[in-house]
């Protein structure tokens, strides 16, 4: 599970209220979420923005991403973190990944269980059951 660190819509129309949220990359921006990290006003003058800096760098410490804005917003408070980069691989990794697993024959070789279920089926369709009569009542 990738988790993230977003602003969730809250509030009335056209006065938006959001709370920080640590939330499941693969939910919706309003569902469900982990856990509550803060609050940011946007209508307020000046505007309010309240987190809990402990928790917040707790998940980004567990691995949690945050949304642009949200990384925006926790810059404004001074809060730093790295970015995790993605992996590279060497070229001593390709050429080990490229050979990887096991070679690929032309003919496949069947299980025991597969020649026999193979055999019942083939029986089945040479010989098959005689439908039963219906009863007459």
């Amino acid at each position: 599970m990738s988790v993230v660190i977003r602003l969730m819509r809250a509030g009335a129309k056209k006065r938006p209220f959001y709370r920080v949220v640590a939330a499941d990359s693969r939910r919706q921006r309003d569902g469900r979420f982990l856990e509550i990290l803060g609050h940011y006003n946007p209508i307020a003058q000046p505007y309010e923005l309240v987190v809990h800096k402990d928790k917040v760098e707790t998940w980004l410490k567990a691995g949690a991403q945050p949304s642009e804005q949200c990384a925006s917003l926790l810059r404004s408070l001074g809060m730093t973190w790295q970015a995790a980069s993605k992996p590279t691989k060497t070229p001593a990794k390709k050429a080990a990944a490229a050979t990887k697993g096991r070679p690929r024959s032309s003919k496949k070789t069947l299980t025991p269980r597969k020649v026999k279920a193979r055999a019942t089926r083939a029986k089945l369709k040479a010989n098959p059951r005689p439908k039963a009569a219906k009863k007459k009542d």
